[in-house]
């Protein structure tokens, strides 16, 4: 007789247990964990580290779910360069695992860029904040995209008022979208396309002849916080299967002790 055996064999499931209070809970599961990703780009799977939160639908009837199957489903796609559509499908995969109708699975992760400066030609890597989320039953998934977007902006009033320079400061663009579908997807060409709405992109490596032409390029093309929102949301707008967006972007003044902030919805 094992007594290990044995005992593991008698333990009681607790979790699939009747719950007699008759209270739905629409969304439990696990938050913060740190898991390994790999992301697909041109071709190329891309590691990094994603902070996952994993839930599902619990119908009132059950006591819990099953939380070690979240984690249990991470390691299955640990190997798995994501894509949208493949995130999509893992989404989706976690439901019959929970035996559950309704479910999302969100991910946010540093995702890193090689880019060349416009005049050296050095390259360097520029890493931006971006969050996968799919939200799924049986039948249907929806995908969410979220980029965060450092960028340079030149204050156009500044530069209407004084004799020489103008004050400019870093901004944080952030994107939210919804997609119809995934397959239209390209994180790459929205990236740069938010960065050609500023007075300047940024880079991680500069030498002098590049900071002289990011320098000016600023110069030449101001904007309010308000024209950086609008032209993002006037760019978005023409982009494929974009069901729905919101634009937030936030200048870090350089000479107040403030940011400049602000929201466009469409």
């Amino acid at each position: 007789m094992n007594s290990i055996t044995d005992s593991v064999a008698v333990m009681p499931d607790v979790q699939s247990s009747a719950d007699t209070r008759r209270m739905p809970i629409q969304r439990v599961g696990v938050r913060g964990v740190r898991h390994p990703m790999l992301v697909k780009s041109n071709d190329q799977a891309l590691p990094t580290v994603a902070d996952w939160e994993l839930t599902v639908a619990l119908p009132a009837q059950e006591k819990g779910t099953h939380m070690s199957r979240f984690v249990a489903l991470l390691e299955k796609h640990a190997g798995t360069a994501m894509t949208p559509a493949l995130f999509c499908d893992m989404a989706q995969d976690m439901l019959p695992l929970l035996n559950a109708e309704k479910g999302d699975v969100s991910a946010r992760f540093p995702y890193f860029v090689r880019k060349v400066a416009p005049v050296s030609e050095v390259s360097s890597l520029m890493d931006y904040q971006v969050s996968f989320k799919a939200v799924a039953t049986p039948d249907d998934v929806q995908f969410h995209l979220s980029v965060l977007v450092p960028v340079t902006s030149l204050c156009p009033c500044s530069k209407a008022i004084s004799q020489y320079g103008a004050h400019n400061q870093r901004s944080h663009v952030t994107v939210d979208l919804v997609y119809d579908e995934v397959a239209d997807v390209d994180l790459q060409a929205l990236i740069e396309g938010v960065e050609q709405q500023a007075s300047c992109e940024l880079w991680g490596l500069l030498k002098r002849a590049d900071e002289k032409f990011v320098t000016e390029r600023a110069y030449e093309n101001p904007k309010f916080v308000e024209d950086l929102v609008r032209d993002v949301a006037v760019f978005l707008q023409d982009q494929p299967g974009v069901q729905r967006f919101r634009v937030e972007a936030e200048n870090f003044e350089s000479i107040h002790n403030h940011s400049a902030y602000a929201v466009i919805e469409g």
